[in-house]
């Protein structure tokens, strides 16, 4: 049956994109090939209720065979905190914080490992398309260092908070540390400002924005630390990582 509906989703795709057809042969995996369609699908063009229709049952039944993970079952390493090393597309929680470009609208390199691609992917087109509304309305790139929410359709999470992280590229400066811990304050109030309770963030910046593990690290504890201390709405906060390097750097840092 996912057969089927695999191929339904490539091939709407290859006739709203029939200027792809000639690379689409070069990829032999139908699943990564509907991935690398939607990855590079431009927003704002239309689809049927029927294409959305089956790429919601198809990317549901994705998710739920990688399984889904409740951060409600993770226990605390320190009060309001918790760390877990693993897919943040597979997470139940009420939000899902995304390392966004500037443009806010996903990643258009085919099937790249960067976190905004596995996020666009797995929640399926409509993300896309309410990123360019946004921004459409907003007129101009996302500052870095603010925050916006968005719903997460096909993923566990009911949100992706959307966040441009600093670019080092050379010595790191204040100015990029000040950036960054302007994203986790901004994520944090979007949360708060929308009444959620969880949140789960991922490694901001230091991926293809290459941001020190170290450093990065030591703010996002820092700053997530230093808010939980007030009374918000925000009572749990989950540090995502993919790495084991990234896990002991936390690890360190969530130490009583």
């Amino acid at each position: 049956m996912l057969d089927g509906k695999l191929r339904f989703l490539i091939d709407c795709l290859l006739e709203d994109m029939p200027e792809r057809r000639e690379e689409a042969r070069n990829i032999q995996d139908s699943h990564m090939l509907l991935r690398a369609l939607m990855n590079l699908r431009v927003p704002g063009k239309t689809l049927s209720p029927e294409f959305f229709r089956v790429q919601d049952e198809y990317l549901s039944a994705v998710r739920d065979a990688k399984g889904v993970v409740d951060c409600e079952t993770f226990p605390e390493v320190l009060p309001g905190i918790s760390l877990w090393k693993g897919d943040i597309t597979r997470l139940k929680c009420d939000a899902i914080v995304n390392a966004a470009n500037s443009l806010l609208l996903g990643c258009f390199i085919p099937c790249h490992r960067c976190i905004d691609n596995a996020i666009h992917s797995a929640a399926g087109l409509q993300l896309r398309d309410e990123c360019y509304s946004l921004m459409s309305a907003q007129g101009h790139e996302e500052p870095t260092g603010r925050a916006k929410i968005t719903r997460g359709y096909n993923l566990p999470a009911r949100h992706v908070i959307h966040t441009v992280g600093p670019v080092v590229s050379g010595e790191l400066t204040e100015e990029h540390c000040r950036e960054l811990e302007g994203c986790y304050r901004s994520c944090l109030g979007c949360a708060e400002d929308n009444g959620l309770h969880s949140v789960a963030f991922c490694c901001i910046s230091t991926g293809e924005f290459h941001f020190p593990n170290a450093e990065a690290a030591r703010i996002a504890v820092r700053t997530v630390k230093e808010f939980l201390r007030g009374t918000h709405t925000v009572s749990k906060v989950i540090f995502n990582v993919f790495k084991d390097y990234d896990y002991e750097l936390y690890r360190e840092e969530l130490r009583p």
